[in-house]
């Protein structure tokens, strides 16, 4: 890949779990909206639940996510009765007959609460939810804090997959990014998971941190794939200092840059594809009787804020501080500060604080942007079916940017908007092209690479 193009499309643009992207959210979507759309939640809707867990026992320099370190306990505790409160106070408002087809645990470490803690966390969404008898049930997991009765509690939960965040063996890169992780304790800790019945185990592996190289990263994914996961997260470390103060904490000198960032994605992809797994949109690898990537195959695919699933529920219920939720009408995410959290669901039961209502053009372009994201291509056709009054706009954008796109990004064929293979790897920068908001001005993002 030549490295002028590498360069020319590597401008900062959006991850696109989401669209419109979360800097788009405004108070005037808050409390009310928000019951509202619980409320309308039909019987027998499929629902999906994602619970927040903001605290680690150390903090990780790379981390962008919302969480913090504590030495003690007594705060999780605390923090545990404000979940409890909420779970009890949606469950309620949701309609009974609706079921639970996915249940997802994120941090933050989950498995930082005690083994207790995790059982009567389940066991207050058992009382208030009705899940599926298939409900897949998957937790964000930190060797660092597994024990055997950890390991024991997450099988009485009902664990079915298991992350494990690796992001790169060499010591070297741990110490830079705070996150000493041995290969031995990974190994161990997805042996007794799997010994206690997981099916599906996932690692999550990074490139772009500091001091690595590729041949670092290479035996990173060698020692991975030794590991045989279901699904390997290849993702591009974002460095974000401006959003998240921890990461100050790594010098700017100590990264790639971005014709090495991209170096570095392009041999671990062309590692685990030689290893026989099949990649799975634009940061995803699965083996091939994986359920991500018989998805992905058959054209079911999809993207929410924790990545790409197979997950086909429409409203995604999210708990605990910064959680977000998405409704057929829109997002509304909690309070991000856990203390106004837990004062919040004190009050009420509830923690929104803002969120976007969807309008038809926000949801014709949040499919075409979905469908670049997870396939590559949107159909014209299928566009103008689901979206008569308004897909005109998004397609003649698609022909324009199509005539304009010197580099061979894109293709039209047969009625379908395509990338082509040169184009893949820039699939966040061709969705950009379709972002109505992101020339707002609000939120700044990691690059494209």
């Amino acid at each position: 890949m030549d490295d002028a193009l590498i360069l020319k499309y590597a401008s900062p643009v959006p991850r696109y779990t989401s669209y419109p992207t979360a800097p788009h959210f405004s108070e005037t979507v808050g409390q009310a909206e928000y019951q509202s759309w619980l409320d309308a939640i039909e019987p027998g809707e499929a629902l999906s639940l994602y619970a927040h867990v903001p605290y680690c026992d150390r903090l990780c320099w790379f981390c962008a996510c919302h969480t913090k370190q504590t030495l003690r306990y007594d705060p999780v505790t605390t923090y545990l009765n404000g979940l409890h409160r909420e779970i009890a106070a949606i469950g309620g408002r949701v309609n009974g007959q609706a079921k639970v087809t996915a249940l997802h645990l994120g941090g933050g470490s989950p498995t930082l609460l005690r083994p207790d803690d995790l059982i009567a966390l389940r066991q207050a969404f058992n009382r208030h939810f009705q899940f599926s008898s298939d409900c897949e049930i998957s937790v964000e997991m930190d060797p660092n804090d597994l024990d055997e009765a950890r390991h024991d509690a997450l099988a009485a939960i009902g664990m079915t997959r298991a992350s494990f965040g690796v992001q790169d063996f060499d010591p070297v890169v741990q110490k830079a990014i705070n996150r000493i992780q041995t290969y031995e304790q990974t190994r161990d800790a997805i042996e007794a998971s799997r010994a206690r019945g997981v099916r599906s185990v996932n690692c999550d592996v990074l490139y772009g941190l500091p001091y690595q190289s590729l041949s670092s990263l290479e035996a990173t994914i060698d020692a991975v794939l030794s590991l045989a996961p279901d699904r390997v997260a290849l993702f591009g470390y974002a460095h974000v200092p401006w959003m998240k103060k921890h990461q100050s904490m790594i010098p700017d000198e100590s990264l790639p840059g971005i014709v090495e960032r991209f170096a570095q994605m392009s041999r671990a992809a062309e590692m685990l594809v030689a290893a026989g797994y099949e990649a799975v949109g634009i940061d995803h690898f699965a083996k091939p009787g994986d359920s991500l990537a018989i998805a992905s195959r058959e054209g079911r695919l999809r993207r929410n804020f924790q990545g790409y699933t197979t997950d086909s529920a429409e409203t995604l219920i999210g708990l605990g501080a910064s959680s977000i939720g998405q409704f057929r009408q829109g997002y509304v995410q909690n309070m991000p500060a856990t203390g106004e959290y837990l004062r919040q669901v004190e009050q009420s039961g509830l923690a929104a604080m803002r969120g976007y209502m969807l309008t038809p053009d926000d949801r014709l372009r949040s499919r075409v942007i979905a469908a670049i994201m997870c396939d590559f291509a949107f159909s014209f056709s299928r566009l103008r079916a689901e979206f008569p009054e308004c897909a005109g706009t998004v397609i003649e954008e698609a022909k324009l940017f199509r005539a304009r796109d010197v580099d061979g990004l894109t293709a039209i064929e047969d009625g379908f908007f395509r990338l082509t293979e040169r184009g893949r790897p820039f699939a966040r920068s061709v969705a950009a092209v379709f972002d109505a908001h992101l020339q707002s001005g609000r939120g700044r993002h990691s690059v494209a690479v």
